[in-house]
């Protein structure tokens, strides 16, 4: 069974199984499952309940013509000779589908035989171990098995996967081969594209962190997947994730590896673009199984195929899932899924590799790749880790669920009702943050957690939409109260309801301000992480937030273009402030009409809020009529937002209104003469609030620079992006007006980009 082979290709021991033995219906019907946290606690029981002598954790590897399997089987009781899979649980165990606990077996069969082989024993007792998670009981299956039988079974499973992994020993191979004779994709790089080039290569090597600061229209995306591709035979990379949030910048990454696969000498790259369930969805009125949806009837049995059609006949390494899904009659968002376990470069939202159950972090952990991080608009990483592990819980999401008929809740939720209550009684001021969570309320909701847990184990077809909907929410509420610690807040804020003749809500939110406890580990996990956007100043900044390590190294970009380019002027005797607001239109106005009769054209011109953004519409259609005007709409369709692009020709003029922060200030190409210039009526600073002064108070316990941490540098942050709209390339020419007096400050102009010539 075990042969030398100088360079085998590797995969564990769940992988393998996966691959050969796993096959029947997609089955995603609701039932619990335990937390990453029980599962560890549930097998720390069982092993520490086995006594003396119990192996836990046992390392195993065995070799089969060129295949390397590895892994830990769970435990080994060497006086019994029996070898344990452990499995933790919640609810029936009746209720797990037939092909799951297959696929169990195949597992502690695959560990017997590297046993067997290694201790050279002549037979073995293999168990199943199911540990329920809320009884604290174990179900025991036991089978023995003589080493012949389960070397047998092992060599069938290396045969089943050996063909595939001849297949993707060649692939590397090729690939590889190919990434080391890579030329640029372009005649030359741009000014300032080297630099960022020879960074990002740099860090690949020495396996690290980098923060970047590059201008826009440098060209980040290739500036970075070119040197990160060119690293990978070197480094042994075996995936880069490319992150982004937003679906321009997936859009400009597909783009960039289209692109590289198009030019001579291309490598024979697998690209993939992960997309939302809700998006890739075929239909979306069907359950996710297959009693319901015919495309998960039989999924594990057609995607073997499935699987082959999409690496075999991908367009310039770009894989068609859509089109693959559709030839075979498999869910394309599963089969994508599938296919990030043979993909070279994987594009995708930041989710998928930051958020509490990413896809990519779980697949990187539990396969061990050595993979590149590629986050594009670093700067957006800050607002969305501390989305990812925020947590609310509204009142009237518990009055929804305590609408069940299922009377077996109804005592639970009217305990944890009572407790919400009881809650905020007390509570006088609209917003309260509290030092802890309430002992009592946070009982109420595990027990609640704990019933729902129970009745869907028993009821696991049980549709309920607004019941499903509160356990969920209360379900992460519970995951990061356990969590909880100085990195995040728990507030009260009391919403009065419509009429205001009953008394107030009480929204509770766990509310995190310093993702970078749960994003540290993520990005020690990667090879090396590129982090790079237009605005990352001050580096301190992400840095603390992010939880960058120490050895993260730092390139601020010279930018390509010269301070003639861009005039930027400010208005010293303008102020934006809320209470000069009303005072500031008709000045504000007229300044934009001036420019606007200078230079006529397109411009862009953000505020601060849609009510500031109306007043000086009318104060401009009052006073300067004959200017054209567009203006952004609250709530706009992906439609309506292409419409308001639209109207930005090469030979237009007007003035496009904008939120700052919004949609249409980042994100967005409009060269030439489509946009000549930007007013911004703004510092940009969050509003003053009791949550963001709250905020500001951890950030300065925490940091000591709790005011700039919490309005200064997101604000100025949301600035230099929307006047990045006005200079794209290399010919651009625009004028940018900053329209309040604060910006003649020293401290405000130091995070403003240095190629930029103030008057």
């Amino acid at each position: 069974m075990i042969l030398a082979n100088p360079e085998p290709y590797t995969i564990a021991v769940r992988a393998l199984c996966e691959f050969t033995a796993k096959v029947g219906d997609l089955d995603l019907r609701f039932t619990p499952a335990p937390t990453a946290k029980e599962g560890i606690a549930g097998h720390a029981r069982v092993a520490a309940s086995r006594g003396t002598g119990y192996q836990a954790e046992l390392k195993l590897e065995g070799l089969y013509r060129g295949l390397r399997v590895r892994g830990r089987a769970d435990g080994y009781d060497a006086t019994r000779h029996r070898l344990e899979e452990i499995k933790t649980y919640k609810g029936r165990l009746d209720a797990m589908p037939n092909n799951h606990q297959a696929l169990h077996w195949a597992q502690v069969k695959v560990y017997g035989a590297l046993l067997c082989a290694a201790e050279n024993l002549a037979d073995i007792e293999l168990a199943l171990v199911y540990f329920d998670i809320g009884s604290q009981q174990e179900t025991v299956l036991c089978e023995r098995h003589d080493a012949r039988s389960l070397r047998t079974f092992f060599e069938l499973q290396c045969e089943r996967f050996l063909a595939w992994a001849e297949q993707e020993v060649a692939h590397r191979a090729t690939r590889d081969a190919a990434l080391l004779e890579l030329a640029f994709v372009h005649a030359e790089f741009r000014a300032g594209q080297r630099p960022l080039a020879q960074a990002a290569y740099n860090a690949a090597r020495s396996g690290r962190c980098l923060l970047a600061q590059a201008p826009t229209g440098i060209g980040k995306t290739v500036g970075t997947l070119f040197p990160l591709l060119k690293a990978c035979p070197g480094q042994r990379i075996d995936k880069i994730f490319y992150l982004s949030a937003k679906t321009s910048g997936r859009a400009l990454a597909l783009d960039a590896l289209d692109l590289i696969g198009r030019s001579r000498g291309a490598p024979k790259l697998r690209s993939l673009e992960l997309m939302a369930r809700d998006k890739a969805c075929v239909h979306p009125d069907k359950a996710c199984h297959g009693d319901s949806c015919p495309l998960a009837r039989g999924f594990y049995d057609r995607l073997p195929q499935a699987r082959a059609t999409a690496l075999a006949t991908t367009q310039s390494g770009l894989i068609e899932v859509q089109k693959v899904a559709a030839e075979h009659e498999v869910c394309p968002y599963y089969l994508a899924q599938e296919l990030v376990r043979w993909s070279d470069v994987i594009v995708g939202d930041y989710n998928y590799f930051f958020d509490v159950t990413a896809l990519l972090y779980g697949l990187t952990q539990a396969q061990q790749w050595r993979v590149a991080l590629l986050i594009d608009e670093a700067h957006n990483l800050v607002e969305r880790g501390r989305s990812m592990y925020t947590a609310e819980l509204s009142p009237l999401s518990l009055r929804a669920a305590k609408r069940s008929d299922v009377a077996q809740l109804k005592k639970p939720l009217a305990r944890l009702h009572r407790a919400w209550n009881e809650l905020s009684k007390d509570q006088q001021s609209p917003y309260e943050a509290q030092a802890k969570l309430p002992e009592k309320w946070f009982n109420a909701l595990q027990n609640a957690n704990a019933a729902i847990t129970a009745f869907y184990s028993e009821n696991p077809t049980h549709i309920d939409a607004d019941l499903q909907r509160f356990y969920f929410d209360s379900l992460h509420f519970a995951r990061m109260a356990e969590l909880f610690d100085a990195h995040s807040l728990f507030d009260v804020s009391l919403n009065q309801t419509p009429g205001g003749k009953s008394k107030p809500q009480a929204m509770l939110c766990i509310r995190n301000v310093v993702p970078a406890p749960f994003l540290a580990p993520r990005f020690a996990a990667a090879h090396c992480a590129v982090l790079f956007s237009a605005t990352l100043q001050p580096q301190r900044y992400y840095r603390t937030l992010l939880g960058l390590p120490e050895t993260t190294a730092w390139l601020d970009v010279e930018g390509p273009f010269e301070p003639d380019q861009l005039k930027v002027s400010i208005a010293r005797n303008l102020s934006t402030r809320y209470q000069d607001r009303k005072a500031s239109l008709q000045p504000l106005v007229d300044l934009m009409a001036k420019q606007y009769q200078a230079l006529p054209g397109n411009y862009l011109a953000f505020f601060s809020s849609y009510d500031y953004l109306q007043d000086a519409v009318q104060a401009l259609a009052q006073r300067h009529a004959q200017i054209p005007m567009w203006t952004q709409e609250r709530g706009m369709s992906e439609s309506a937002q292409q419409a308001f692009l639209a109207r930005f020709t090469r030979d237009g003029q007007g003035i496009a209104f904008a939120v700052l922060g919004g949609a249409f200030s980042e994100g967005i190409d409009l060269p030439g003469t489509r946009l000549v210039g930007a007013f911004i009526a703004t510092l940009g600073l969050p509003q003053v609030n009791p949550v963001n002064e709250q905020i500001k108070q951890r950030l300065q316990d925490l940091f000591g620079a709790g005011y700039d941490y919490t309005y200064i540098y997101p604000g100025l942050q949301k600035v230099v992006q929307a006047a990045g709209r006005v200079i794209r390339t290399a010919t651009d020419v625009g004028v940018v007006h900053l329209m309040d007096d604060r910006y003649a400050r020293r401290e405000l102009q130091a995070l403003l980009p240095s190629w930029w010539h103030i008057d």
